[in-house]
C-alpha cells in the first residue's frame, strides 16, 4: 500500500514538473570521500519542492530584532570538552525528545519552542515537565513570517518576550493548552508513520486564542509562558558552550546543502550537493569523535531521520553558518 502511495505520489510530482531528489550520487561520494560522517537513505525519490519546503528558516538580512548578549560570567569555569544536557538534567524529559514538524516549514517554530520547553525545566528544577507549543506562535505570531511557508527564529523569540507561549504537546498527544495539529508523516523512505505529501503547499494551522485542548483546564491567557529577555548568543564558540552550561539548549539556524538530507552517523561536514535552504536546531551539547570536534543536535523531522532523529555537526568552524545563528532567553520564572 505504502510502495503504491509512494508512486502515486511520485506520477503526480512528475506530471507537474516538479524536480525529483535522487540521492545515490550524494552517498557514493561522501561515503568515497571517508570523511568524518556516513551518509545514506532519508530523503529518496521525493521532490526537491518538498524538501525545501521543510526548510523554512529564514535568514535574516541585516540585523536582529534581538539584541546580543554579552559575555557570560563563569567565574573562571572550566569548559568541559564533552557535554549533553540529557545527562545535566536528566529530570528534563523532553531534552530526549525529538519532535516531528510534520509537512510543513515549521522548524523556526518547532525548534525554539523545543528549546524554550527544556530552558523552563531546568530554570524551574523540572517542576515544569510539560512541553510548549510550536502551534502556538507557528499560527499566531504574525510578524515571524509566514507559518508553514518558513519564518525568522529570532522574531519567535521576541513574541516568547512580548506576548508568551502556552503549552501544547504533540499531535495527537491532547497534552496542554494547544497541542500541534499537524500529523506527523514519514518523511524517508521506510517507517511506521504515513507518506508525506509530495506535492502541494501545506495549509498553516488557525490563530486561535484560546486552548484547543477541551480537556485543558488552565485559560489560555493564564497558560502563557515568557521571556524574561531574549538575545542573540555571540557566534564564538566558548560564549554557546558557557551559555548551554549555564541554561541549557539553544537554537541554531544553518545553510541546508543537499548532503545535509543523507546524514546518518558521524560527524557532519558539508561534501557535495547543492544550497537547498534554511533550517533551524536546537543544539544540546557537545563532544569530540575521532579527533573532531562537534555540536550535538536534535532535528525536528522524526526519529527515523539521521541518528535516531539527532545528528553531529563539526564545531568551530561555522559549518554552514552554524555558529554565526544562535538564539536564546531567559524563562519568566514566578
Amino acid at each position: 500500500m505504502k510502495c503504491a502511495i509512494l508512486l502515486w505520489c511520485l506520477s503526480v510530482a512528475c506530471s507537474k514538473g516538479f524536480n525529483v531528489f535522487e540521492s545515490d550520487d550524494i552517498i557514493s561520494t561522501v561515503n568515497n570521500a571517508q570523511t568524518t560522517w556516513t551518509a545514506g537513505h532519508n530523503f529518496h525519490h521525493v521532490s526537491k519542492e518538498y524538501i525545501k519546503r521543510l526548510l523554512g528558516h529564514r535568514k535574516r538580512e541585516g540585523k536582529s530584532v534581538l539584541p546580543l548578549k554579552t559575555s557570560l560570567d563563569t567565574s573562571g569555569e572550566a569548559i568541559p570538552a564533552s557535554f549533553d544536557a540529557r545527562d545535566k538534567w536528566p529530570n528534563c524529559e523532553a531534552l530526549r525528545t525529538v519532535r516531528d514538524q510534520g509537512d510543513c516549514g515549521s522548524c523556526w517554530a518547532v525548534a525554539a519552542a523545543a528549546t524554550l520547553t527544556d530552558r523552563f525545566c531546568i530554570a524551574t528544577n523540572g517542576s515544569f515537565n510539560s512541553y510548549l507549543s510550536p502551534e502556538d506562535v507557528l499560527s499566531c505570531c504574525t510578524s515571524c513570517g509566514d507559518g508553514c511557508d518558513g519564518g525568522f527564529d529570532d522574531q519567535a523569540w521576541l513574541y516568547f518576550n512580548k506576548v508568551g507561549i502556552v503549552t501544547g504537546g504533540h499531535y495527537g498527544s491532547k497534552i496542554g493548552c494547544q497541542p500541534y495539529k499537524l500529523k506527523p508523516c514519514e518523511h524517508h523512505t521506510t517507517g511506521q508513520r504515513p507518506p508525506c505529501p509530495s506535492y502541494g503547499d501545506p495549509p498553516t494551522p488557525k490563530c486561535y486564542k484560546r486552548c484547543t485542548n477541551k480537556k485543558y483546564k488552565t485559560s489560555f491567557l493564564l497558560d502563557k509562558h515568557m521571556t524574561s529577555s531574549s538575545y542573540i548568543v555571540t557566534s564564538k564558540v566558548e560564549e554557546i558552550q558557557k551559555e548551554i552550561i549555564a541554561h541549557g539548549p539553544v537554537e541554531a539556524g544553518f545553510t541546508v546543502y543537499g548532503d545535509f538530507l543523507t546524514y546518518k552517523s558521524g560527524v557532519y561536514q558539508h561534501i557535495t550537493g547543492d544550497i537547498e535552504g534554511g533550517h533551524a536546531v536546537k543544539i544540546i551539547g557537545w563532544g569530540v569523535e575521532n579527533n573532531t570536534k562537534y555540536w550535538l543536535v536534535a532535528n525536528s523531522w522524526n526519529s527515523d531521520w539521521g541518528d535516531n532523529g539527532f545528528f553531529k555537526i563539526r564545531l568551530g568552524v561555522d559549518e554552514c553558518g552554524f555558529e554565526s545563528e544562535v538564539s536564546a532567553g531567559i524563562p519568566l520564572v514566578n
